[in-house]
């Protein structure tokens, strides 16, 4: 649990500050960091910067796990609900409006506490975003023309990504998800400008692991130096950003993500319905980016099944996308536990602690960054015994429904769906 020593001192807000003050709370999905970021706001005068990839989508509330509105009260939130599914929302815009934003808090002297789990959000807020070349309006239209003309011929999306990989991008080419015709865009737009790959644009930043070793492109350049993080040489960032990584023992993790799973489908009005109305829109599963996202993309081929069958689903159907939406979400957090690994910025906070623990040590902090406030170590000083326990019961671990038991738990999702999937429109 967190040691709390010494004496709270006077509040400071943002605007006391050489430079603004930041602060920074992200972890896996499912730890409780919307929750303790909103009782930190109450507590220091913040309005919270969202940066999840999802909520900044209008209407796709339960999936992306958006804080109800009535729990949003007295607490500006920036970010949420800004864009349509049918629009891409890039790496880019978010660094452009979360920079925007927190300016803006900043300003008024108010605290800005940035809050998600996407890292690619947050990596790019940290330390800036790559320097890659902008498309005029003419070579937009030029490449929009290439992709179309790709989109409507036989190959699809094989044909496109040939394309690019001939075009000189073949890295890219074979990362992207199948169906992403946004990014597949980009790429190409960046080749066009410029001559040359996206990979080969320096970043200006490397993680700690990146650190010990040149960073290769695939330019025929000369490899690129690894870069230190700004603010670890010594080097000036334009804020005092204070960064923590809430995080609980795996297992215990998986069981809490496999119940919000099911919690999200308990209501057929919840993700069920949000999923159903991506479809309604013409949207494919897997082929933007709110249709990739965790929970959404399950959902919407475990419907467009349903569909095709006239909106007849058993309860084993129902059972298995269920779990596959259950091991998506966890491989997603794993995922998240292992990019943040490498972030050396983020203190990390044991989640298991109580709210009021968690939220006041980062009080503290935020008065006080030289208190002798200290974390509860983290999960390398744990004992052998500890460590060899919990790979254990993460090798023999399997999802326990909790909601979900038996056939008459799903009676009234298969009604739901036998009378709304029925006569839906297949998007094929």
């Amino acid at each position: 649990m967190l040691l709390l020593k010494g004496q709270l001192v006077m509040r400071a807000t943002a605007a006391s500050c050489a430079k603004g003050r930041v602060i920074v709370i992200t972890g896996p999905t499912g730890v409780g960091k919307s929750s303790a970021a909103i009782s930190l706001a109450k507590r220091l005068g913040g309005e919270i910067v969202s940066a999840d990839s999802v909520q900044v989508y209008k209407s796709l509330d339960v999936g992306s796990a958006k804080t109800p509105i009535s729990e949003r009260q007295n607490v500006p939130h920036h970010l949420i609900d800004i864009v349509s599914p049918t629009e891409e929302y890039s790496a880019g815009d978010y660094y452009v409006d979360a920079r925007a934003a927190t300016d803006d808090v900043v300003a008024r002297g108010r605290v800005p506490i940035v809050v998600g789990g996407t890292g690619l959000y947050l990596r790019w807020f940290l330390n800036g975003k790559p320097d890659t070349p902008k498309a005029t309006a003419e070579q937009a239209a030029a490449v929009e023309a290439e992709v179309a003309a790709l989109q409507s011929g036989g190959g699809g999306w094989d044909e496109g990504v040939k394309y690019l990989a001939e075009a000189g991008d073949p890295e890219t080419a074979h990362k992207l998800a199948r169906n992403d015709w946004y990014r597949l865009r980009r790429s190409l737009e960046i080749l066009k400008i410029s001559g040359r790959p996206q990979s080969s644009f320096p970043l200006p930043w490397v993680t700690a692991k990146e650190s010990s070793a040149d960073v290769e492109t695939d330019s025929g350049e000369p490899p690129l130096k690894p870069r230190q993080i700004p603010g670890t040489d010594g080097s000036e960032l334009d804020y005092d950003f204070q960064c923590y990584f809430m995080y609980l023992k795996r297992v215990d993790l998986y069981r809490r993500i496999d119940q919000r799973c099911e919690e999200m489908l308990t209501d057929p009005e919840g993700l069920l319905r949000e999923a159903s109305w991506l479809l309604d829109l013409g949207i494919l599963p897997n082929s933007s980016s709110p249709s990739r996202a965790i929970g959404y993309r399950q959902t919407m081929e475990y419907l467009t099944q349903c569909r095709m069958s006239g909106g007849v689903s058993t309860v084993e159907q129902f059972l298995e996308f269920l779990q596959e939406f259950q091991k998506a979400s966890r491989n997603y957090a794993k995922r998240q536990l292992t990019w943040f690994r490498g972030e050396d910025r983020f203190r990390l906070v044991d989640a298991s602690a109580s709210k009021d623990e968690i939220v006041e040590f980062m009080e503290q902090q935020y008065v006080n960054p030289s208190s002798s406030t200290t974390v509860s170590p983290p999960s390398e000083t744990e004992t052998g015994l500890e460590k060899k326990l919990e790979l254990k019961a993460l090798k023999s671990y399997v999802a326990e429904n909790r909601i979900f038991t038996n056939p008459s738990t799903c009676a009234d999702i298969l009604r739901w769906i036998e009378r709304t999937q029925g006569t839906a429109k297949v998007v094929i």
